[in-house]
């Protein structure tokens, strides 16, 4: 059987340091000769929550141009596909590394420019932190706390804590926001497909990011969850671009002073893929001059696509 041409790919996982954990993500390399249709195929093959197809950057002074694919549709923006993507390719440009390195990597997403420090692990693998390229803004309201908490399989009291109230918030990517009130309520959640619609569908958006205060590791500030299941995501491992827009919800919520605020936000435990996402808010004069999203990534393997 002749193939028309050979792609090489990988998959990482993202926001951990350790094979097997955190969100899964298949990057495919040089693949500006696929169509559209090839990458959305290939994104059902992968099965994964995303896939990035790198192509040339369209200007010169970026890196790569990623298409984002989830198994149903294209995003344009993610989070975990930046922060892996930025490692896997920090990685191959540096080759062999004894010594961890700093690389910046400039990549564009259909929402823009977005530039990436990296740091190169000898042992493989990396850190990757970047501005958000759209600061998150509240785009809708929830108005039933019942119909909520119905297609979470919870009760109508577990929905809120503290100030928080359920929004709906966008930094490119927009995303239902449920805050509950426990870590126990959290560890609750049975979606119910039945309810989903009249819960979500409605709003615009039929993704659910539920959080809460605190979580399984000491030091984090909030513990989430992500569902989306018509993307093809019953619950998402990591969602970077859920915590981007949830920082327009700390901003709202939290009443931040001036200076520089970090938050780790833990995601994934309930599937047995702990993941862990850094929120860093800088505020100067009341304003919020910088948000920004990091993590680790390691490169688990590589292979070759024949297509």
């Amino acid at each position: 059987m002749a193939f028309k041409k050979e792609y090489s790919y990988a998959i990482l996982d993202v926001f951990t340091d350790e094979p097997l954990k955190g969100n899964p993500l298949a990057v495919v390399l040089q693949a500006d000769g696929l169509s559209d249709d090839i990458m959305q195929s290939l994104a059902r093959e992968f099965n994964l929550s995303e896939t990035v197809f790198v192509c040339p950057p369209k200007k010169d002074k970026n890196d790569a141009f990623l298409r984002i694919f989830t198994p149903f549709s294209e995003l344009p923006f993610a989070g975990h596909p930046t922060v892996g993507t930025a490692v896997l390719l920090a990685c191959h440009s540096l080759g062999d590394v004894t010594l961890p390195t700093d690389k910046t990597i400039q990549l564009e997403e259909k929402i823009g420019s977005i530039r990436c420090g990296v740091v190169v692990k000898p042992e493989g693998g990396g850190h990757a932190t970047f501005a958000l390229p759209q600061l998150s803004e509240k785009v809708g309201s929830c108005d039933s706390h019942f119909h909520l908490a119905e297609a979470l399989g919870l009760k109508e009291s577990d929905i809120g804590f503290d100030a928080y109230e359920p929004g709906i918030y966008s930094a490119g990517t927009s995303f239902t926001l449920v805050p509950v009130k426990s870590l126990e309520a959290i560890q609750r959640i049975k979606p119910c497909q039945e309810k989903w619609a009249q819960a979500f569908e409605v709003t615009g958006r039929d993704n659910a990011f539920v959080f809460t205060r605190g979580g399984e590791d000491e030091r984090a500030a909030f513990h989430a969850r992500m569902f989306w299941p018509n993307a093809g995501i019953v619950e998402d491992a990591a969602t970077g671009s859920a915590v981007a827009a949830f920082s327009k919800a700390i901003l709202d919520f939290e009443k931040l002073q001036d200076g520089h605020h970090s938050f780790l936000i833990e995601q994934g435990f309930e599937i047995g893929r702990p993941s862990r996402i850094l929120l860093e808010i800088d505020i100067e004069e009341g304003a919020v001059l910088d948000v920004r999203i990091g993590g680790n990534a390691v490169i688990l393997c590589k292979g070759t696509l024949y297509l």
